[in-house]
C-alpha cells in the first residue's frame, strides 16, 4: 500500500501518524507542507475526499485563523489563506487508495489502511 502524508516534523501527532504508517509497512511519500504547500485545488480535493470542509481543516491552535474570520469565510477564501500561510493547515492529512483522513487523533489513519 502507498500513502501520502502532509507532514510537519515539529508536530507530535504528525510524527506519530508517520510512524504508524511506517510500522504498517506502507510506502510513504512525505510532503513537508510548510515548505511545499498543496494547491488550493489539491486541498479542496483532500477535504472533499475526507468528508470535511476547509473550515474543519483549519488549524486554530497557534494561528490567527479565528481572528481573521476564517471560520465563517467561504471555502475559496479559506483555501487561499491556507496556500498563502500553510501553518493554517491542520495536520497531518493522509491520503491512500482507500481515502483521506485528517489524522487527529492519529488512530484515524487506521480507517484508510
Amino acid at each position: 500500500m502507498k500513502a501520502t502524508i502532509w507532514h510537519n516534523p515539529g508536530c507530535g501527532t504528525s510524527r506519530n501518524t508517520l510512524a504508524m504508517l511506517q510500522e504498517a509497512g506502507v510506502e510513504v511519500t512525505i510532503v513537508p507542507y510548510l515548505k511545499a504547500p498543496p494547491s488550493a485545488e489539491k486541498l479542496a480535493q483532500l477535504y472533499r475526499d475526507a468528508g470535511i470542509t476547509p473550515q474543519q481543516g483549519l488549524r486554530l491552535r497557534g494561528t490567527d485563523a479565528e481572528a481573521r474570520g476564517l471560520l465563517a469565510a467561504d471555502d475559496a477564501t479559506v483555501l487561499a489563506a491556507m496556500v498563502a500561510m500553510p501553518k493554517l493547515i491542520e495536520r497531518p492529512l493522509v491520503e491512500t487508495d482507500k481515502g483521506v483522513r485528517l489524522c487527529r487523533p492519529k488512530e484515524k489513519v487506521l480507517e484508510i489502511l
